[in-house]
């Protein structure tokens, strides 16, 4: 058994192992750390933050990682929070067998820069296995007349758990014969004696059936029983005679097994069990245990499996007859094996040229012999090959052949040729012997490489790092040899811009290609090129295929915020009337992401209100709205921050600061002023329409457009005077629009831009949405900052 557990044990190394040592030198020592086995999966066995000498924040940015010895990871490392835990639970009995200490080494690398630390885990051991006696009844015969004193050997119980949880002690059920005795041998391992006490008597108790318990030291301790009878034997005073002390016999080699070779016999004056008489083969070679079987109670010898006479001509065996007093007799079985035709022909291949060429016809291919041990027709032989191969066959000599061809070959037609040879003897049965033989034909450069696909196309995920693989062709020659050995290139791209020599590279001689650099999915989201295959012969035949790459996008831009702008100089307010109903739309968070799929899709939340309670955001489309009524209570003045978060993994986000006043309606400087309405409405009056495509125009790049279109139409109202808003006529009803089929809804609102006079820049911002059924406003602080107002900036989200 404990043989059995070595054997199982998985102690097989790394390789990683010993390359990332020899690259980083001695490493480190850490623990030893203990866990008492079958502790559950994901349990802590240690904080290795300290023992690595890190901080928590390097555990994941160094890209600390466990390295386990074997197939199985019975450790995990949470680079998170640098918590080692267990993995796999722990079987101590199935790691160690016997060995203690049970110990598990382990490796923690430390890929930036690179560094090992040797570690070891402890697996202390359970009393989770009870005693196990091999054999549920132990039976003991034991004479009448032995004396008091005498030690009887009981078989021990098993324990697979170590040290004290392994068996400690035996006892015996009560009686009044025997006790045990419990012995330690030089390995620790413990066993019982049974100690006879109180003399037998075969007449007044012929049997005894007794209980043998193996106790563990455990707490509590678990247990295992055996059953053990002892049987009482009669004193024995004749042993069994044979009636031949030597038996001889013949056999032909071509007996079947079980076939019966002959029946011994033996006699015995005694009674009872005394005369009981059972037959054993005494000491019988390897060689007789597996030829001839004995029936104890019959004494009949059967033949266990065939004899053969060209390997054993004769067996001779010693067979003893043991009565049931422990009495004994022998007698002698000479066992003869006579000869039959049983030997198949033999075929041995003397010469084989192989490959031969393919336009060379009549070649010898190769020369075989062929023998039969047997005699007469038995020994006489005739070979054959299957008649539909372009081969022939040819006697050359006494016992021997030529194999030819018959035409020249075509490798492209058929490169190799198994073939049976079949040799049959004349004999009765006729007995054959087949010889399967290989002929290859060499080959000359006549095709060309052809590619697994017409074109391919690979995911590859921006942001990759340099030589990343990212996939491969593959082209088959028909050829052989030289003729079929590839070399990979890539060739010229139909497009002169693309820097194809900058983005991949292919290995020529298995047509992996990878990455020289990392992708950005906003700059180059798809690329291709062309991938040519040459082979080795003379002259070289080549052809190519098609390669698209295709970029995946990351999560790589945070949102970025369109309005309101938070780095206005003075930010701009928005009017809610406190006659506003629940659900009035304040203004509307516009955000755009640079990234595609659900890393662009947002969500907004309302994170602090001045009054938490009276206004709400909506998750999906960045609305601002009253959640209640308003009162005369509220204050005036409210600051709200949302928070725009995209769905990627993991989200990245922004924040925004809107500020709220509330009024009790819309005053006259809402309205264009009297001196400037009719004959300059049309120059104060700026109308923007912008609709913003998020699906697949970049944040940045639409910020420069409509920070440029801004300014330019704000340069040509300068001469306006300060403070002039205007109200377009009429105004924009919303409309959703699914953009280019990605799920993000378009919405079409109209804003207030702010353009500041006093700004080298003409630095705009938004400032509110504009509300149909009121005009919009310019405050008194921007007009001291002089600043024009226009209230007809329009886009979509």
């Amino acid at each position: 058994m404990e043989i059995e557990w070595l054997q199982n044990r998985r102690q097989r190394q790394v390789l990683l192992f010993f390359v990332l040592l020899s690259l980083s030198g001695a490493g480190a020592e850490l623990g030893p750390y203990l866990v008492v086995e079958e502790t559950e999966r994901g349990s802590l066995v240690a904080n290795l933050v300290k023992d690595l000498g890190l901080q928590l924040t390097e555990m994941s940015t160094r890209r600390a990682r466990i390295i386990s010895q074997g197939d199985k990871e019975h450790l995990q490392l949470k680079v998170q929070t640098g918590d080692l835990l267990i993995n796999n639970k722990l079987d101590r009995e199935e790691l160690c067998g016997p060995t203690e200490p049970c110990i598990l080494n382990f490796q923690v690398l430390i890929e930036k820069p690179l560094k090992i630390f040797q570690a070891e885990l402890r697996v202390k051991d359970i009393n989770d296995h009870s005693p196990v006696f091999p054999e549920k009844e132990i039976l003991l015969k034991i004479p009448e007349n032995s004396p008091l004193g005498n030690v009887f050997p009981l078989n021990n119980a098993l324990d697979l758990d170590v040290g004290s949880n392994n068996v400690q002690n035996y006892k015996i059920s009560p009686n009044s014969h025997f006790r045990v005795v419990t012995h330690e041998r030089s390995n620790g391992k413990k066993y019982p004696q049974l100690v006879l006490e109180k003399e037998l008597d075969r007449e007044e108790q012929p049997e005894l059936r007794l209980t043998l318990t193996a106790l563990d030291g455990g707490s509590p301790p678990l247990s295992g029983t055996a059953e053990v009878h002892i049987e009482v034997m009669d004193t024995n005073d004749n042993a069994p005679e044979f009636q031949q002390s030597i038996y001889k016999v013949q056999i032909p080699e071509n007996s079947p097994v079980s076939s019966l070779v002959v029946t011994v016999s033996a006699s015995d004056l005694d009674s009872g069990i005394n005369g009981k008489i059972t037959y054993t083969l005494f000491q019988p070679s390897e060689d007789i245990s597996e030829t001839l079987e004995l029936n104890p109670m019959t004494g009949e010898i059967r033949l266990r499996k065939q004899v053969d006479f060209e390997r054993v001509l004769f067996y001779e065996v010693d067979i003893k007859a043991t009565d049931g007093g422990g009495l004994s007799g022998e007698c002698t079985l000479l066992l003869q094996v006579l000869d039959v035709n049983d030997n198949h022909p033999e075929v041995a291949v003397s010469a084989l040229n192989s490959p031969i060429p393919e336009n060379s016809p009549e070649m010898v291919v190769a020369v075989f012999r062929v023998s039969d041990p047997d005699s007469g027709n038995n020994g006489k032989t005739i070979s054959s090959i299957p008649e539909d191969l372009p081969f022939l066959l040819k006697p050359s000599g006494k016992n021997f052949y030529t194999l030819e061809t018959k035409r020249a070959l075509d490798r492209e037609e058929r490169a190799e040729y198994n073939m049976t040879i079949t040799v049959t003897d004349m004999g009765t049965p006729m007995l054959k012997t087949q010889l399967n033989i290989t002929v290859q034909v060499s080959d000359v450069n006549d095709n060309a490489p052809a590619f697994s696909q017409t074109s391919y196309t690979l995911s590859v995920r921006e942001n990759n790092s340099p030589a990343l693989h990212i996939g491969g062709v593959s082209a088959t020659d028909r050829d052989s040899g030289s003729n079929a050995q590839l070399t990979y290139s890539l060739l010229p791209p139909q497009d002169p811009h693309l820097p194809l020599a900058s983005l991949v590279s292919i290995n020529a001689d298995n047509g992996q290609l990878f990455a020289l650099r990392a992708l950005d999915f906003e700059a180059l989201q798809a690329f291709e090129f062309r991938v040519g295959a040459t082979d080795h012969g003379s002259p070289a035949l080549s052809s190519q295929t098609l390669v698209r790459v295709v970029v995946l996008d990351d999560n790589d831009n945070s949102p970025f915020v369109l309005y309101p702008l938070q780095n206005a100089s003075a930010p701009c307010t928005e009017l809610v009337p406190r006659a506003a109903e629940p659900g009035y739309l304040v203004t509307k968070v516009v955000a755009v992401d640079g990234d595609s799929g659900q890393n662009a899709w947002l969500s907004f939340q309302l994170l602090k209100a001045t009054e938490p309670g009276l206004f709400g955001v909506w998750a999906h489309n960045g609305e601002v709205r009253t959640a209640r009524l308003l009162s005369e209570r509220d204050a005036a003045r409210h600051r709200l921050v949302v928070l725009v978060k995209d769905n990627g993994e993991p989200p990245l986000s922004a924040s925004v600061t809107l500020h709220v006043l509330l009024v009790e309606g819309f005053s006259q400087p809402y309205l264009p002023l009297p001196e400037v309405a009719p004959e300059r409405a049309q120059v104060d009056s700026l109308t923007v329409y912008l609709v913003i495509a998020l699906a697949s125009v970049s944040s940045l790049f639409l910020f420069s457009v409509l920070v440029f279109v801004a300014v330019k139409l704000c340069r040509r109202s300068r001469a306006a005077p300060l403070g002039v808003c205007s109200v377009p006529e009429g105004h924009f009803p919303g409309h959703l629009v699914d953009v280019s089929g990605t799920g993000t809804l378009s919405q079409s609102y109209q804003h207030e831009v702010c353009l500041k006079e006093s700004s080298v820049t003409s630095e705009f911002k938004f400032l509110k949405p504009i509300i149909p059924v009121h005009p919009p406003e310019c405050h008194g602080k921007e007009i001291e900052e002089n600043s024009i107002c226009h209230n007809t900036f329009g886009f979509n989200y």
